[in-house]
């Protein structure tokens, strides 16, 4: 069965079928609604063929339902019923978890994401624990977020950042008790060199995740 994966991002939104190799993409934003979400995507897969979809979403997903509406898009997520706009079947999961299960490689792996805003989850021997640390206090009454995520860089400046990143995976690795880490997400390409026991996500391991949420025998979500 050919899979349609869709990474719903704060400033984008892309798509790429299992059988082809090139994604295609849209902006998204703050006057992103999901009907409209749903409509762009059809129009730019209209040429593809494919039987079900993974929907990775920036915010909450808990047992497959959108938890709370996203910081970065327009509003109406929770409570949409994605299975019957597109009339195909839907696994629905946190973008952050979607992008770690395309990059686990085994053991107990903490995924970080840097984009607009910061995405985080955790697989421990094969079975994923999506969580949301992005909102929890940090420093000066800000979140991890607040310094993490693209707000963060730009009123910090990317040398005060990169500290700060540095900062955060080192203690996250020690609570959580993290073999590896992974760091993805739009900005993770601004980190320059990284320490020992990280390594660089890609982007387009989000796809290869959505792929293997319908894989038989695959990673436990």
């Amino acid at each position: 069965m050919i899979i349609l994966t869709i990474d719903i991002g704060g400033t984008h939104v892309k798509m790429l079928a299992s059988d082809r190799s090139e994604p295609r993409r849209f902006e998204s934003g703050p006057s992103l609604h999901p009907s409209q979400l749903v409509k762009k995507v059809k129009q730019l897969t209209a040429d593809w063929s494919y039987g079900a979809l993974s929907v990775g979403y920036p915010g909450p997903v808990v047992h497959e339902r959108i938890a709370a509406e996203p910081r970065n898009l327009g509003s109406g997520w929770v409570g949409f019923d994605f299975a019957k706009a597109f009339g195909l079947p839907v696994k629905l999961i946190n973008d952050a978890a979607m992008q770690a299960l395309g990059s686990y490689q085994g053991g107990r792996m903490l995924f970080l994401g840097l984009g607009t805003g910061m995405g985080s989850a955790m697989i421990v021997e094969g079975r994923l624990e999506p969580m949301e640390l992005a909102h929890l206090p940090y420093r000066k009454g800000r979140s991890y977020e607040d310094y993490l995520g693209a707000a963060g860089m730009k009123r910090l400046g990317k040398a005060k950042w990169r500290k700060h990143v540095w900062a955060v995976v080192a203690l996250l690795r020690e609570a959580l008790e993290a073999d590896s880490v992974v760091v993805g997400g739009g900005n993770a390409s601004r980190l320059g060199p990284l320490p020992p026991g990280v390594r660089p996500g890609d982007n387009a391991n989000a796809f290869l995740g959505g792929f293997r949420l319908w894989q038989e025998g695959g990673i436990n979500p």
